[in-house]
């Protein structure tokens, strides 16, 4: 009498919906560490994230609120949001001397203009190197914030106050 089942459970965080494991070993397999996005409701999270085999270490990280700090007071997680929060990550990890990452974007469907790519985008304009392909990335002008300040009126200075913000996020790494 056989007592052992005769199937196979997949691995808990792959039941619970959490972790692609074909991916992330793809991920792993490049030794280079990874520019993790993951979005919630109401923020956007980068970090720069290593490999360890007794569990992954974060580098550096950044959620959207942070954006706070440097005068912005919209969405925190909108698209120019979702760009100054790449710019910022980028920033922070050129300060620790991470030149390069592998884009992670988890369980995110891959949907051309989506917010985890503009997230790299910002990353990639700081000086971090990811690869990534143009075609995936929205227009520049939905990257300012363009789209909302022609929708809703009381949003019309979201344009300059996102340039002045990246200028001050980029002083600050030129300074």
């Amino acid at each position: 009498m056989k007592l052992s089942p005769t199937y196979r459970m997949p691995l808990k965080r792959r039941r619970e919906g959490k972790t692609n494991y074909k991916k992330r070993l793809a991920l792993l397999k490049s030794g280079k560490p990874r520019l993790v996005v993951r979005k919630s409701l109401r923020y956007i999270r980068a970090q720069i994230v290593e490999f360890d085999p007794k569990g992954d270490k974060t580098i550096v990280g950044v959620l959207s609120k942070e954006l706070k700090k440097y005068g912005w007071n919209y969405s925190f997680k909108n698209l120019p949001a979702a760009y100054l929060t790449g710019l910022l990550v980028g920033k922070k990890a050129l300060e620790r001397g991470i030149k390069e990452a592998v884009l992670d974007i988890g369980l995110h469907r891959a949907t051309k203009g989506a917010k985890v790519f503009v997230v790299a985008k910002g990353a990639i304009d700081a000086g971090l190197k990811v690869p990534l392909g143009e075609g995936i990335l929205p227009s520049e002008e939905r990257i300012r914030g363009e789209h909302i300040a022609n929708y809703l009126e009381k949003f019309k200075n979201i344009k300059e106050d996102f340039e002045k913000i990246k200028q001050k996020i980029l002083g600050e790494m030129n300074g």
